[in-house]
């Protein structure tokens, strides 16, 4: 069976569980400059710097998917949110990119191989790839809204040299997640597209669109419908939603989704909200309550957690959907969808 088959046979049988949070996570280890920079030699400073722990300190990330798996999860992302040529070029770090992206997706491929020996059942990793500090969409400049800082052939060749090395180590999915922007996604899943070519075999595609304000948008201003009528001939094994805001404000739009898509139902929410501080201050069982409900409804087949979520909420989540059915994947009637801003469908 291929991964795609794999996670499709598992999901028809239960609700399954994806990871939590790894940036709190890895706050809550106060590493200093000298443990993220270690001894590689870097002109920049590296402290914030997440993706490259694989390389300077690989227990950390370790540990944190040891803690995840344990919790009951099924899917674990690599540590590589930021792990691409642009965003590392801020630590100017951009010449480690398939480094640490292989390192990354091969001590995740260890421990989910090594959950997977000791009760048999199967554990996936998929390889995360966030959506760069850069847009095509909007013009970072307000005077000039025609200027972009890249064109769409530049992100997708830096979300190539990603995904290769993801592939290199191990993955069996490529996950574009937090998509602000739905042309930066098309740039990742066209990247996508390419490597599977050539590689000759399925790469599948999990997709998480992030939502910037409450009507249910995303930055470059796509409602969660429109935005999977841009992406659905890509075929991708998840569609879903990520970080945004707590499961509270997400209900409607994953009811949208579970309705729409021909594909899994992928969502991991923030925590609850940030306090004053910047803190996420929800309790494991309120969260898993509020996704509980979803699951209850027969809305999901994946559920995690994103900022501010940890062990004890991915261990509170699985216990809550435990014997529950996970969402039938409904057959829509063949019809013609375009999307704008907002979805289009022709009528028959």
């Amino acid at each position: 069976m291929t991964a795609r088959e794999k996670l499709q046979a598992e999901a028809a049988k239960r609700i399954l569980i994806t990871d939590g949070a790894f940036g709190t996570e890895i706050q809550n280890w106060k590493l200093s400059e000298a443990d993220y920079a270690g001894d590689l030699g870097l002109d920049h400073d590296q402290k914030g710097n997440n993706d490259i722990l694989a390389l300077t300190k690989p227990e950390v990330p370790e540990s944190i998917h040891r803690a995840y798996f344990a919790a009951g999860a099924d899917i674990a992302e690599t540590n590589t949110f930021s792990a691409n040529r642009i965003s590392q070029a801020d630590y100017g770090a951009e010449h480690l990119v398939r480094e640490i992206n292989v390192q990354s997706a091969r001590m995740a491929r260890r421990v989910a191989d090594e959950f997977a020996a000791k009760d048999g059942r199967p554990r996936f990793i998929a390889g995360a790839i966030g959506p760069t500090n850069k847009t095509l969409s909007l013009s970072p400049d307000v005077n000039d809204p025609g200027y972009r800082e890249i064109d769409f052939d530049y992100l997708k060749s830096v979300y190539r040299e990603q995904i290769d090395a993801l592939v290199e180590g191990g993955v069996d999915f490529i996950l574009i997640e937090t998509i602000f922007d739905t042309l930066n996604a098309k740039a990742g899943i066209m990247a996508t597209l390419d490597a599977a070519h050539d590689l000759g075999r399925d790469l599948p595609l999990m997709l998480s669109m992030t939502l910037t304000d409450l009507s249910g948008r995303n930055l470059s201003g796509h409602t969660v419908e429109a935005f999977w009528h841009a992406v659905r001939h890509a075929k991708p094994v998840t569609i879903g939603l990520n970080c945004s805001f707590g499961a509270e404000q997400l209900r409607p739009h994953v009811k949208t989704l579970s309705e729409t898509c021909d594909t899994l139902i992928m969502i991991y929410p923030n925590a609850g909200l940030p306090n004053e501080l910047g803190a996420y201050d929800e309790e494991p069982a309120t969260t898993a309550g509020l996704v509980g409900e979803w699951a209850v409804a027969g809305q999901v087949n994946v559920l995690g957690g994103c900022c501010g979520s940890t062990p004890a909420h991915i261990a509170a989540m699985a216990q809550k959907v435990r014997g529950l059915s996970p969402r039938a994947v409904p057959v829509p009637p063949v019809r013609t969808r375009l999307a704008g801003l907002e979805p289009f469908t022709m009528a028959a």
